[in-house]
């Protein structure tokens, strides 16, 4: 029993063995490749980017002054016209600020009318002082009164024209002192009016800073009460548009979009401005595009983020291949790998290599050699000339050497271990969609 139990194993060691050998001695399949069928159809190259929703005009309203907001007039989404009152501030401090400021205007005033009499007072005792000094200049010549008399009377006068001129300044001061008491007065009446705060445009709220209560303090930076956007119907998007793109948009382009609120439908704009200032966050350089757009209905609000579509080229019923296709080239020997583009008619380059470029947006018509999988299950390099890419198929300008028609197995990968598709909806060699399928 024993002994046919070893001769067992033997024999299955054998065979186990003999398996082995005949996977590992056997012979070794080709290489499989992933392909995608060259299509015709058509192609629209895009700019893609992202932007920010935005009133074309948004006034922040603040204040000039400090205080406590005493009253609110108006709240989130609420409709306001030009000159309407939306806040209140407790004007009390105001108001008897500009009493105090009338009382001191009425006190300088005062000071004024009397400066003014001195000076006319003044002006009669030098008129009476300069009439004694003349007539005792004559009585002087009569020799009625000494000369002694005659140097006093003119003393009085000289006195009494001094007090005139002084009284003309006491005039001066007390005139500036009105006009700066009257200053006053117009400041505290403008810090009055400002303690009511009006909407400067017609508009909606789109956002209110400040409670009833809270103290609002104006000495360092205006604070802002509330945020009006003029018009809702009309609006905007800016758009931060990458450095590689900014070259294809131009104004007046039409623009589509849609927004995370309404996911199954298509806003549409135009480009209005594509601004000089640029943005750099990482070293990636972008610049803002304006869109504008008709909101008619008001659905859309500002601060949605919009997921835009600008249109920069499109090729009607044209030949296409996947970018995979141009990126691709065999694993193939040096050697091999002249031959075949010798067989194509395609010249050589230096380091036996005829490797394509991809095609820059908005065409240029680059070279490119992309790789045809035969009903044998061989390769053949075809060269041609690429127009515009929608960075999934690239058109077909021109076919320089070889053979490419629509419904022809191009390479984009190679199914080798390790390898995987460079993208699209690829066929594996064992049928069906490869890696890259969707």
């Amino acid at each position: 029993m024993r002994s046919k139990r070893n001769w067992l194993i033997v024999l299955g060691l054998g065979v186990t063995v003999s398996v082995a050998a005949a996977f590992k001695l056997g012979p070794k399949t080709s290489t499989p490749y992933f392909t995608q069928k060259a299509q015709r159809g058509d192609i629209h190259d895009l700019v893609e980017a992202t932007g920010t929703i935005n009133a074309v005009t948004t006034v922040q309203v603040g204040s000039q002054v400090s205080g406590t907001i005493q009253k609110l007039f108006a709240d989130f989404n609420s409709h306001v016209k030009r000159g309407q009152v939306v806040a209140q501030i407790d004007p009390s401090l105001f108001q008897g600020a500009l009493l105090q400021t009338k009382a001191d205007l009425e006190s300088s005033r005062a000071n004024l009318a009397a400066a003014r009499a001195n000076l006319a007072k003044a002006q009669s005792t030098a008129a009476q002082a300069q009439s004694d000094y003349v007539r005792n200049q004559a009585l002087a010549k009569e020799g009625v009164i000494s000369g002694q008399a005659l140097d006093l009377a003119k003393a009085n006068a000289e006195t009494a024209l001094a007090a005139v001129n002084a009284a003309r300044a006491q005039v001066r001061q007390a005139t500036a002192d009105t006009q700066q008491k009257s200053a006053a007065v117009s400041v505290a009446q403008t810090n009055l009016e400002h303690a009511t705060i009006r909407s400067p445009i017609d508009g909606t709220v789109v956002a209110r800073s400040v409670d009833v209560g809270q103290t609002v303090a104006a000495s360092l930076q205006a604070p802002t009460l509330f945020t009006i956007a003029q018009d809702l119907t009309k609006m905007q998007v800016y758009v931060s548009t990458d450095e590689s793109d900014v070259g294809n948009i131009r104004p007046g382009q039409p623009v589509t979009f849609k927004v995370d609120a309404f996911p199954k439908e298509t806003f549409r704009g135009r480009v209005s401005q594509v601004r000089l200032n640029p943005t750099t966050v990482q070293n990636v350089v972008t610049y803002t595009t304006v869109v504008d757009f008709d909101n008619p209905e008001m659905k859309l609000f500002p601060g949605m983020t919009a997921y835009v579509s600008v249109p920069v080229a499109d090729a009607a019923n044209v030949v296409k291949v996947p970018n995979g296709a141009l990126r691709f080239t065999p694993e193939l020997k040096p050697e091999a790998l002249a031959a075949a583009y010798s067989k194509a008619g395609i010249a050589v380059p230096a380091k036996g290599k005829a490797a394509g470029e991809m095609p820059k947006r908005g065409g240029g018509s680059p070279f490119a050699v992309v790789w045809k999988q035969t009903s044998a299950k061989k390769l053949e390099a075809v060269q041609v000339t690429t127009g515009i890419t929608d960075h999934t198929f690239t058109e077909v300008a021109q076919v320089l050497h070889g053979t490419l028609q629509p419904g022809d197995e191009v390479v984009i990968a190679s199914g080798a271990p390790g390898a995987r598709p460079d993208g699209g909806a690829a066929r594996s060699p064992m049928g069906g969609r490869g890696f890259g399928g969707r």
